[in-house]
């Protein structure tokens, strides 16, 4: 699989960096007709976009493979996909630091914020940031918790970029109200506030990590890429006597908490989300294990009584809110599924 790093520097009055990574195939590169997909993919609170690459990389195997046995249906034509940092996550964190510190975006960064960050990167065109004019691609989007929250925004933000369809995987979005969400919120910002943010060397923490109760369930290679882009050479570095060459947490202990603390972004984007499935094709994944979101947020998600009608609903057992880090093998195949049918409706 190969990769291109993009850094998107502030212009246009957008203060921020914003960090992106292309990923395709060299078999994709004759992909170029309008139905071949341009994948979009938005991660969850406290991660980083290269979270996602054990998915990218199974899925793509599982498109070679269709294309390469006949895969007994239409093929799935991916042309390339595209991974997106929030702001204060990952790579972006560094570069933005100094601004993350304004009034603006300090202890009040929200969903929506990341949804704006993601419109600002895709609205570039061919001449600046990514250097792709996405307005003209067939695109798809799949976002992962806040992600998914941001990939519901972004469906309505102006000027209007559109998406053939997309996946929401545990969206963290509660339609029966954010009281359902009070406990987990206090939960998350307890958790976010007290959990280790500095080790001695990428390798220390690596090890402990290994060890710790919610990541050692992580894949190994979702766990290796959150060493490697989830954390950042610690500030204290940077004094010229005395360094400290340790690494802490590249999305602060801070403004992850204060994404927590977001009141409207479980419930507001629902709006968004009624009027995305009456135009496009929307495919919901949950984690058959609620040790985040109560059974009853999930319940109320897809209710039929609230007229939000679903391309499809898969829940994959033993696996619970984070996904994309538990069994990114598994969430590939459902991926796969879903790009196989919509690939099969857009033929029809």
């Amino acid at each position: 699989m190969l990769e291109q790093a993009v850094a998107y520097k502030p212009q246009d009055g957008y203060p921020l960096w914003i960090t992106a990574k292309r990923y395709w195939l060299p078999a994709f590169e004759a992909n170029t007709s309008d139905d071949a997909l341009t994948l979009i993919l938005l991660h969850s609170t406290s991660f980083h976009k290269e979270t996602w690459e054990p998915t990218v990389q199974r899925l793509f195997q599982l498109v070679t493979n269709a294309a390469d046995t006949g895969g007994g249906g239409l093929p799935v034509k991916i042309r390339e996909a595209w991974v997106i940092d929030c702001p204060n996550h990952g790579v972006s964190a560094k570069l933005n630091e100094v601004a993350l510190r304004e009034p603006e975006f300090f202890d009040n960064f929200t969903c929506e914020k990341y949804a704006r960050a993601v419109h600002h990167f895709l609205s570039a065109g061919p001449e600046r940031g990514a250097r792709v004019d996405f307005r003209s691609r067939n695109l798809f989007g799949i976002g992962h918790s806040l992600g998914s929250v941001a990939m519901t925004i972004l469906q309505h933000l102006s000027p209007p970029i559109k998406f053939s369809a997309i996946i929401l995987v545990e969206p963290m979005l509660s339609p029966a109200g954010p009281e359902w969400l009070y406990g987990l919120r206090s939960r998350l910002v307890k958790y976010a506030y007290e959990r280790r943010d500095v080790w001695a060397s990428r390798e220390h923490a690596l090890e402990s990590l290994k060890k710790g109760k919610r990541t050692e369930i992580w894949h190994p290679k979702v766990l290796e890429l959150f060493v490697e882009f989830a954390l950042r050479s610690h500030p204290g570095s940077d004094h010229e006597f005395t360094p400290y060459n340790g690494v802490t947490l590249a999305c602060t202990r801070e403004q992850e908490a204060a994404m927590y603390r977001d009141v409207e972004g479980p419930t507001k984007p629902v709006t968004d989300l009624n009027e995305a499935c009456t135009r496009m094709p929307v495919h919901i994944v949950f984690g058959d294990v609620n040790d985040f979101l109560p059974r009853e947020v999930h319940e109320a998600v897809v209710d039929p009584s609230s007229g939000r009608r679903f391309a499809s609903i898969t829940r994959i057992p033993k696996v619970g809110h984070l996904v994309p880090q538990q069994a990114p093998e598994q969430l590939a195949e459902v991926i796969f599924r879903c790009l196989t049918t919509s690939s099969m409706r857009s033929k029809l």
